[in-house]
């Protein structure tokens, strides 16, 4: 495992906004997952730990891009039908065993070779379906133009080029983009080893009685499964007593054989907040002073050489803060390179006041209307409202200049198809 900087948590007291949160994140923080190599076929949604550069070219030659016929495009008459006789057909895999000659034309399917030449290679395509065939003869249309369905060897890739960038996510199209450069195995990040719990002598595992005063455990479910969405392996601690020395002891045990503890709730000021304490024992904590909502202070530090994570205990705040800050900071232990959510602009359908200096994630759905996609908010604002994640598509933006919202605006929508992976 290897060691973080002692310092790459450690950004002051000062009320910061989150873009200059996320830099300083980007700047600070090198991945912790170990390297390894894994045949191709294993290699979806794991993360590349060495860029890949293609060893040949792609396509390896000159090919059809047509069913057709293949031609010099000096033997055809620039006005009229040119008649030539049909003397090769070339296959995909099965290349012209002689050099083409002018005044002939040789059948060729797609993505068979183009043959070389007496003279150079011929260099023109036509599509089977313009021409007229005639026994061993072809009636070839006017108009097509030098060069037409001929694909070039190397016109996708090149020997030489990086085709994919260590920290690049492998999704099929990577997969598929590595195989056609003939690679059987890729060095990936190992998957980064989460382990998770919560503390509170009033939460209960589902499943189990809940007596008067005692609530279920929702945000460790909830963190686990966007933990095992980005490609964590997750060891669940369970829930932990409200006492500094058994959740010290636990998190002692659990730091070696992790890359990543984390928990919600616990880790304020309160008297019966013991996990702040258990940290400090062990290694480290910086609480993040934050202009966001929902959200209060999140904490990070280390335990020994392993990262921590403390997420607000009200589920939402939990769950958003995770989206928004604890998964770029997986995201770069675990190797990768884009680690920030795509946005989308559509039309807001509701008004919205706040403060400024503050960023604010408001919890909407997408609705259709005559006039395209719409972002409907939620009728609830409450930290604590699960059911407005549920009935939610994801999160609109309102950046710290902004002191509101009205409807017909057009507005910065992160989906939760973006921030659950």
């Amino acid at each position: 495992m290897a060691q973080l900087k002692d310092d790459c948590f450690a950004f002051g007291g000062e009320l910061m906004p989150l873009s200059s949160a996320l830099d300083l994140l980007q700047q600070r923080i090198s991945p912790v997952a170990g390297v390894e190599s894994v045949p191709i076929r294993q290699a979806a949604d794991r993360t590349l730990a060495e860029n890949i550069i293609s060893p040949r070219n792609v396509p390896p030659h000159d090919n059809s891009a047509v069913d057709g016929f293949i031609v010099y495009y000096s033997d055809l008459d620039p006005v009229g039908d040119t008649r030539l006789p049909v003397t090769g057909r070339i296959a995909a895999g099965h290349p012209l065993t002689r050099k083409a000659r002018h005044g002939e034309a040789c059948r060729i399917f797609t993505g068979a070779q183009v043959p070389d030449g007496e003279s150079g290679a011929p260099d023109t395509i036509f599509m089977e379906e313009d021409c007229t065939v005639d026994g061993d003869y072809v009636t070839l249309p006017p108009g097509l133009k030098k060069g037409s369905n001929l694909r070039d060897c190397g016109e996708d890739v090149k020997v030489g080029d990086v085709i994919i960038q260590a920290g690049q996510r492998l999704r099929p199209q990577e997969i598929g983009l590595a195989a056609s450069v003939g690679c059987s195995e890729l060095k990936v990040f190992s998957p980064l080893r989460a382990a998770v719990f919560s503390t509170g002598d009033e939460v209960r595992d589902p499943g189990t009685d809940a007596p008067a005063g005692c609530i279920y455990d929702a945000n460790r479910y909830a963190v686990m499964s966007l933990l095992e969405s980005l490609g964590c392996t997750v060891t669940d601690l369970g829930i932990l007593k409200d006492d500094q020395a058994v959740i010290a002891a636990s998190l002692d045990q659990a730091a070696p054989s992790h890359d990543l503890l984390i928990t919600s709730g616990g880790v304020s000021l309160g008297e019966e907040d013991h996990v702040k304490a258990a940290v400090e024992s062990l290694g480290k904590i910086d609480f993040w002073r934050l202009a966001i909502k929902p959200g209060r202070p999140i904490a990070l530090g280390t335990v020994g050489e392993t990262a921590f994570v403390g997420l607000p205990g009200n589920p939402v705040a939990a769950m958003v803060t995770f989206m928004m800050i604890a998964r770029p900071v997986i995201k770069l232990l675990s190797g990768q390179r884009d680690v920030l959510p795509i946005s989308y602009r559509v039309r807001s359908g509701f008004d919205y006041k706040k403060k400024t200096g503050r960023r604010e994630w408001i919890r909407t759905r997408i609705d259709q209307d005559e006039q395209g996609p719409v972002a409907m908010k939620h009728h609830s604002s409450g930290a604590g409202i699960l059911t407005s994640m549920v009935d939610a598509d994801g999160l609109v933006v309102a950046l710290e200049d902004s002191a509101g919202i009205s409807a017909g605006d057009i507005v910065d929508f992160i989906s939760f198809n973006e921030v659950a992976k």
